[in-house]
């Protein structure tokens, strides 16, 4: 059974990036472009990680992130935090939404996708 992911992220370039990294990782990934989107995507698809960006439109990554967190116990996905703000109070603020996890837009490609095998593999 192939993992779900889902991608919360505005910039198409950046989509297209996640999507050919978690492919390649053999994961099933949706997409979305905005925080509401996110939210009725993640209640179809039940993915077991949601890897979001924090600045998007209609909902921020951070009340993505609680309203996710507050869902059943058994849909609750494991969050990895992806931005290009990486201040310590960014990283700081994203756990204290509930966030599993926290890496930078720019980041080598190698510790994204050690963050989301490691988070996959704590689920379930």
């Amino acid at each position: 059974m192939m993992s779900t992911v889902l991608v919360v992220d505005d910039d198409w370039a950046q989509q297209q990036i996640l999507h050919i990294i978690l492919k390649k990782l053999g994961l099933n990934v949706v997409v979305a472009s905005d925080g509401i989107e996110a939210l009725s995507l993640a209640e179809r698809h039940c993915p077991k990680l949601v890897i979001l960006d924090i600045i998007l439109p209609r909902m921020n990554g951070y009340e993505v992130c609680r309203k996710l967190k507050c869902s059943p116990k058994n849909h609750q996905p494991a969050i990895l935090m992806y931005s290009n703000k990486s201040e310590e109070c960014d990283f700081y603020w994203g756990c204290k939404q509930g966030a599993d996890a926290y890496v930078s837009k720019g980041c080598r490609p190698q510790e994204l996708i050690d963050t989301v095998k490691y988070l996959l593999q704590n689920e379930g």
